[in-house]
């Protein structure tokens, strides 16, 4: 379409926006952004309120989905006879991994042990606040759905001969003391990509280290014992005690695994076109790991620790009221799978539905899902090709590959090119005199624009913590390019508020909505991608 135009020739403000609101459709008085941002949109709250309703994702009810999770988990387990040969007690570290199926992290450890400890790590700098504006990291609505995912990871492990020992405080002062009260010689966890969860990985490394060190001199000197001379084995996992207890991180965030890629991440192409061509025709995509029904048993413990509430989280109860109320935990995720593809039949029409911006139903809903990791990108790839092979392939079907594939390179890109996606100028450095004026900031946040539209998605996005994929461009390019103020404003505060963030595609996709077309920059793809924006939120229309 002629008129979504590259942004190296940008439209006048007003007439962009006039285009992205489908003026044909539309008889909006456009005003400037500085008139704009002074102006209260009241009066379209009440007609806005009047015409949604509550949509529940999945819209189905516990019984239902328990019956759905467990068709689904009988699917891809494995029998009952499965033999493990490990020895000794490990741990399991859940991270952005809050699920049964296709867990490799899980799958291992319970190969390598007799008993397998999970834990969950409740890390104060998750609520704390984001780097540059001091905006909460986890607002009110995400918290609730992490909460939400626990509890059911929590039922699932119970389930299957395990539990959910849940504590609050920093991994890397947790883990240390968990493995060696239980005398743990592994603690396995899904490897991350950016620099905060990579910081945390290094330092519960090190303070396994310490700790074994710590023993091992302790024990040295009550016994009288040569420190040089190394410490017989204390475990039955054949580990010594100075060794000490061992993180493995094992990939297991995306659609392609990283060790299958036909490049490193240090090569990874630069436009995202010559990426897909080169993975779709080069590598495979594995299949889903298919974890035993019984995990059991765990080690023995007076005191698993609760799922907390919001108020002992500190955060103030934000109950949803209108538009799409999410259901967090792999069971809604698996009975969002079910009934979106298999129910409702809507999986052969998602392309030509996936940008309408109201409703539970245009797009797939399954972003939150994983963004939590209660469900993993490989089951849905799997999901998707059996229903082509009982019901139809078509446009439609690829394109949920096609996002998903979006959502792996975002995510690959995050290691190439690390914190600049975060930096102002992206990883090209672009330059440009963004303003950081708070009063105009808190028009678009609060949905105070005057535009209808605007403050709709705005809205949306604070009440519910989703905001369609169409809306989040819209916004994007309002907030970077019509009101002309620092995009990481915009990235700080989608971060606070949305049930699907993850920093990869969150910040990947803002520094693209700043002008860095770096990622895109040829190709018919290019086109698509401006046409279309952030649909390539969290790299796919799924959101």
């Amino acid at each position: 379409m002629a008129l979504f135009r590259s942004p190296c020739s940008p439209l006048p403000p007003t007439l962009r926006l006039a285009h992205l609101l489908n003026t044909s459709r539309s008889k909006l008085s456009l005003r400037s952004p500085i008139a704009m941002a002074s102006s209260s949109a009241s009066e379209h709250n009440d007609s806005m309120h009047a015409s949604v309703k509550l949509f529940h994702v999945p819209a189905l009810n516990a019984n239902e989905m328990g019956q759905i999770a467990e068709k689904t988990m009988d699917r891809y387990s494995l029998c009952n006879d499965a033999k493990r040969k490990g020895r000794g007690t490990v741990i399991v570290w859940f991270r952005n991994d809050l699920r049964v199926l296709d867990n490799e992290v899980l799958f291992r450890a319970w190969c390598s042990s007799e008993l397998v400890l999970p834990v969950y790590c409740l890390d104060p700098r998750h609520f704390a606040t984001t780097h540059y504006f001091g905006f909460p990291k986890t607002g009110a609505l995400r918290a609730q759905f992490l909460i939400e995912c626990l509890e059911d990871l929590k039922r699932n492990l119970v389930n299957r001969g395990l539990d959910l020992l849940i504590h609050r405080g920093k991994p890397e002062e947790i883990l240390p003391s968990i493995a060696k009260t239980f005398g743990a010689h592994t603690v396995f966890a899904q490897k991350e990509t950016c620099s905060e969860e990579l910081g945390v990985e290094r330092r519960v490394r090190e303070g396994l280290q310490l700790d074994a060190l710590s023993s091992v001199s302790t024990s040295n000197e009550l016994s009288g014992a040569d420190p040089s001379i190394d410490a017989k084995p204390q475990h039955a996992s054949g580990i010594s005690s100075k060794k000490g207890p061992q993180l493995h991180l094992i990939w297991g965030s995306t659609m392609y695994h990283i060790d299958d890629l036909p490049f490193s991440t240090a090569h990874l192409p630069d436009v995202y076109t010559q990426f897909r061509k080169s993975v779709e025709s080069k590598c495979r995509i594995r299949d889903c790991i298919k974890v035993p029904k019984y995990l059991g048993p765990a080690p023995s413990t007076n005191d698993w620790g609760c799922v907390p509430t919001l108020k002992q989280l500190g955060i103030s109860v934000d109950q949803v009221q209108l538009g799409m109320k999410f259901s967090g935990g792999e069971n809604a995720a698996l009975s969002r799978v079910h009934e979106y593809f298999w129910k409702k039949d809507l999986l052969s029409t998602y392309k030509k539905t996936r940008n309408v911006m109201v409703g539970a139903d245009y797009s797939t809903k399954l972003s939150p899902w994983l963004a939590s990791g209660c469900l993993s990108p490989r089951l849905i790839c799997e999901e998707v090709k059996r229903y082509e092979k009982e019901r139809v392939a078509n446009d439609s079907t690829y394109w949920v590959l096609f996002e998903l594939i979006w959502r792996d390179y975002f995510r690959f890109l995050s290691i190439k090119y690390g914190n600049s996606i975060f930096h102002l100028g992206g990883p090209r450095k672009v330059k440009s005199n963004w303003s950081q004026d708070k009063k105009r900031f808190d028009c678009w946040k609060d949905g105070r624009t005057g535009y209808p539209l605007i403050d709709a998605n705005m809205k949306e996005l604070s009440t519910t913590g989703f905001m369609s994929n169409r809306g989040r461009q819209i916004v994007c390019s309002f907030l970077v390019r019509d009101m002309g103020l620092d995009w990481r404003m915009g990235a700080e505060w989608f971060e606070t508020c949305l049930l699907d963030y993850d920093p990869c595609s969150n910040y990947g996709n803002w520094t693209y909505g700043a002008g860095d077309t770096y990622f895109y920059a040829s190709s018919s793809e290019h086109h698509l991608c401006f046409l279309h924006g952030f649909q390539l939120y969290h790299g796919i229309t799924l959101a």
